[in-house]
């Protein structure tokens, strides 16, 4: 069993800590939680008193000998520099997304959890949802035959309170960007999972809605995957009331379209099957045809979060560490997102394309033009 130590005491730590500490049989006799830590010492202590457990400062809770992992819940911009310290206290880590703000603090993590023989992983629990499973293990098998595009969209609303909530929110330190680093990472991450790496963007990137913030709230690129697939990005917190996060990917043999985490439609021609000449137009959906794979648990937090993906995340990076394998969301693909969103503020900073063949050059001397 894994004892953990939660560091950050906000609306995700908390969720986490109430995930751990609730009785799920596919916790039990896999993790724990041990201790609570924050910047704010006061919401630690109310955090962890919420759950039976300590509230301790940083060093504290990385010197226990009990905390086997920790979960970094921080500012973003705050994740690499506590999963460094959890990594040299002899730690696992599972961090939040994105991993932090910059790809080469990925790789400096990377490069220290390799040193340190310990288990480092970022979340990006929409990787455990039904749906995106089964997209995936279809794209995986061929179903969809060569992936020809692929649309990922988050149009969602964020209105002053929200940005309110958090003094890191908001802010290109500690948030490292807008709608695209903070809310639509997730996006960025499924649709490589599902069409391959990003290695060139071309985007624009805006401020419309909140003028209180530094960082964007609307952004849009054109992709190139490494297949030679194509695709679009929309990401907004500024549509509102808030609408639909739908991701899309379509093959030569076959579509899928997840709609807020769940199949809205999918066809997978038969081995066989003659496509016709003008194909269908939206009809022969076939997710019905899968509902058992679809199948998913609906219990919910009271912040209002499924425990479903989360819980699995977990599992898995349990038995990670256990079995001695990377995770199934592991240093790389927390790279590799971050790196996409990296590029696109290249990109709209400077309104040429970027490619992602390696390190993405640093946009800092640019921010002012980003937006």
């Amino acid at each position: 069993m894994l004892t953990f130590g939660i560091i950050g005491s906000g609306s995700i730590g908390g969720f986490l800590a109430r995930l751990l500490t609730r009785d799920d049989p596919l916790l039990a006799g896999r993790a724990r939680l041990a201790a609570f830590a924050g910047r704010d010492a006061s919401r630690a202590r109310d955090a962890a008193a919420q759950v039976g457990c300590a509230a301790l400062d940083v060093p504290g809770l990385l010197a226990r000998p009990d905390v086997d992992a920790v979960l970094v819940c921080a500012p973003s911009g705050t994740h690499a520099e506590l999963a460094e310290a959890a990594l040299r206290a002899g730690k696992h880590v599972l961090v939040e997304k994105p991993v932090d703000v910059t790809p080469e603090a990925a790789d400096r993590l990377t490069a220290v959890a390799r040193a340190e023989g310990r288990v480092l992983g970022v979340v990006s629990q929409h990787r455990f949802d039904p749906a995106a499973r089964l997209a995936h293990e279809a794209v995986r098998a061929g179903r969809l035959g060569r992936i020809t595009s692929a649309t990922a969209e988050l149009a969602w609303w964020r209105g002053p309170a929200y940005y309110a909530s958090g003094t890191w929110r908001g802010t290109r330190e500690l948030d490292g960007g807008g709608a695209l680093m903070n809310q639509a990472i997730h996006a960025v991450d499924l649709v490589q999972w599902l069409a391959g790496p990003v290695v060139e963007v071309h985007a624009h990137t805006a401020r419309l809605a909140h003028p209180g913030i530094e960082v964007e709230d609307v952004a849009t690129a054109s992709l190139r995957f490494a297949s030679g697939a194509l695709g679009t990005l929309l990401a907004t917190t500024a549509a509102y009331p808030g609408r639909t996060a739908r991701l899309a990917v379509h093959g030569d043999r076959g579509s899928v379209v997840i709609d807020d985490d769940e199949i809205a439609y999918l066809h997978l021609a038969a081995e066989g099957e003659q496509a016709p000449a003008y194909g269908a137009f939206g009809a022969a959906d076939q997710s019905d045809e899968y509902a058992s794979a679809l199948v998913r648990d609906t219990a919910r937090d009271s912040c209002g979060l499924l425990y479903q993906p989360h819980r699995d995340q977990l599992v898995d990076f349990c038995d990670a560490v256990r079995e001695g394998r990377p995770p199934l969301v592991d240093a790389a693909a927390g790279r590799q997102a971050v790196a996409v969103v990296s590029a696109v503020y290249k990109s709209a900073a400077t309104g040429r394309p970027q490619r992602i063949d390696g390190p993405v050059p640093a946009y800092d001397a640019l921010k002012e033009r980003i937006l």
